[in-house]
């Protein structure tokens, strides 16, 4: 569910907060590849994190979890940006770059780094570490804010489909659906992570299914570029509300997690 970031960002927040082992945070990423190496994008994330740099032989997860046990990692927030919209990535640079390839990233703030996921072959998760061209806040969306956008973008996407008349009825949609949820990451999630959090994840994993046969069906109802182009735009608010929505669930999670070590202190 969601994206490898989504997956090591919770649990490794559980792990660092002792809530999970870390052979649970392995276990985990296993749902996203047989295989997972880290290596440092530059010399002063490779510094910081006694990571090989890029090209070298790369390290393994379990020292980028020490790492950020040593650096005093407090928080990994996740940030899921395209094209246009590079909100919480901290500026341009090499970082922004791969993170928009990845479409997929966590933004360590309070260190000055940020993480990104990409499949390098078959079965194998390359995690590269970049330092960060600026100093980046964090943007921090309510959970029930982001769970109304969602609702919202449903029926203001649905309405303007219909005033459009380029909704496809799609015969045998339902079986489409449930075969596209099947085909999805199986990911666990640590104990205690909040309820809400993930029915919001739930619920927007269920939509993006649903955005991704609209994509394959494109241009669905439409019968001219014109109105292929308008039902695009009558998606893309929807598609934005579920990055949202993956985002501040996944960031309430990692929340919650730090709070409850705060609290035991």
């Amino acid at each position: 569910m969601c994206r490898p970031s989504a997956t090591f960002a919770v649990w490794s927040s559980a792990w660092l907060n002792g809530a999970a082992a870390s052979d649970d945070v392995l276990d985990a990423l296993l749902a996203w590849g047989e295989a997972h190496d880290v290596v440092a994008a530059d010399a002063a994330a490779a510094e910081a994190f006694g990571l090989p740099l890029a090209f070298n032989r790369a390290a393994t997860p379990v020292q980028l979890l020490v790492a950020l046990r040593s650096q005093g990692a407090k928080s990994l927030h996740l940030v899921l940006p395209v094209p246009g919209d590079v909100r919480g990535l901290g500026g341009g640079g090499p970082f922004t770059e791969a993170a928009l390839r990845s479409g997929d990233a966590l933004v360590l703030s309070d260190l000055g780094f940020g993480l990104v996921p990409e499949p390098i072959a078959e079965g194998l998760v390359r995690w590269t570490v970049y330092s960060l061209p600026s100093p980046t806040a964090p943007e921090y969306v309510a959970l029930g804010d982001a769970e109304h956008g969602l609702t919202d973008a449903i029926r203001a996407s649905a309405g303007a489909l219909q005033t459009l008349n380029v909704a496809s009825d799609r015969p045998g949609v339902r079986a489409e659906l449930s075969a596209h949820l099947r085909s999805r990451p199986d990911v666990d999630w640590p104990a205690g992570t909040p309820g809400r959090a993930l029915r919001v994840l739930q619920r927007a994993e269920e939509i993006a299914a649903i955005l991704a046969i609209a994509s394959s069906d494109d241009p669905g109802g439409a019968l001219s570029a014109s109105a292929s182009t308008l039902r695009a735009q009558a998606l893309r608010p929807l598609s934005d509300a579920v990055r949202t929505a993956r985002c501040a669930a996944v960031n309430e999670a990692v929340r919650v997690f730090g709070e409850q070590t705060a609290r035991e202190g």
